[in-house]
């Protein structure tokens, strides 16, 4: 069984379906209304629990959302470590339009400290992969980052929200999976690289190949990079190229747009069943 540790973010999203995205001072009425825990940290650890790997997770939360938070990663049979903070937890509001395009707003709430890293380093250094976003401050990923590479652990960073990666940070990793956007912030790095393309799939940087994704209907894409993400590492834990665990990602992207909102679109792993790997 895979082993995924993951350091992240976790926080109510609410999720707002609108005609169209706002102009201006405009006001919009939503058309629905949906709420549930997200952040990508938290999606990620599901969708990786939802192919069948032992995840681990650690993240900070409110005080007052410690228990239903621990119960929810429970529920998805994840290991979580979360640590209460005198800071709100983090909130996100998603408003989605017709055709299947997001904005998003967030309020980062309750970080994790330096200090929270090390009561999980038993988590990091017993895993296949770690998982990192830049959803936590950037001392807080170095510091798991140290750990896993101690261990032999290869870390994968999400770096999402775009910001300057630090050198010592760089050396640690073994692949990076921005979006275009933050490819083009990431630059030069001594890692593999995979960028997501949306709807046309992902690059692998070293080879210059695009592989592509099945076609889908979008209906939100909210998390599908999550997804690929979380499948990504699993895929890669249990001993696929690194070409055969991008089109098994792509795969899963695609399903969950095909779904609104993001943990009811997350697929579950078809048991004795692999994805179609035809491209």
């Amino acid at each position: 069984m895979a082993r995924i540790s993951i350091v992240g973010l976790v926080g109510q999203s609410f999720f707002f379906g609108v005609p169209c995205f706002h102009a201006g001072g405009e006001t919009i009425h939503a058309t629905n209304f949906h709420e549930e825990w997200g952040g990508k940290g938290f999606n990620q650890a599901v969708a990786a629990a939802r192919q069948g790997a032992d995840v681990a997770f650690l993240t900070a939360v409110g005080a007052e959302d410690v228990a239903n938070v621990r119960d929810a990663l429970a529920q998805e049979g994840i290991a979580g470590t979360v640590v209460g903070k005198e800071t709100p937890s983090a909130r996100a509001a998603i408003l989605t339009d017709g055709t299947g395009e997001t904005r998003v707003t967030v309020f980062p709430g309750a970080r994790l400290d330096v200090a929270d890293v090390e009561p999980f380093a038993a988590a990091i250094s017993s895993a296949d992969i770690l998982l990192l976003t830049n959803e936590v401050p950037e001392e807080v990923n170095l510091r798991a980052a140290e750990i896993a590479s101690a261990a032999g652990v290869r870390v994968i960073l999400n770096p999402a929200p775009s910001r300057a990666l630090p050198a010592e940070l760089a050396g640690c990793l073994f692949l990076f999976t921005p979006n275009e956007f933050e490819e083009a912030a990431l630059g030069a790095v001594g890692g593999e690289v995979v960028t997501t393309l949306g709807a046309k799939g992902c690059r692998i940087r070293s080879t210059g190949e695009i592989v592509p994704a099945p076609p889908a209907k979008a209906a939100d894409s909210t998390g599908s990079g999550d997804t690929f993400n979380g499948v990504l590492a699993v895929r890669l834990a249990e001993g696929a190229t690194l070409r055969d665990a991008c089109i098994d990602a792509n795969a899963a992207a695609a399903k969950s747009v095909a779904v609104r909102y993001v943990l009811p679109s997350i697929p579950y792993r078809i048991p004795n069943q692999t994805e179609n790997r035809k491209c």
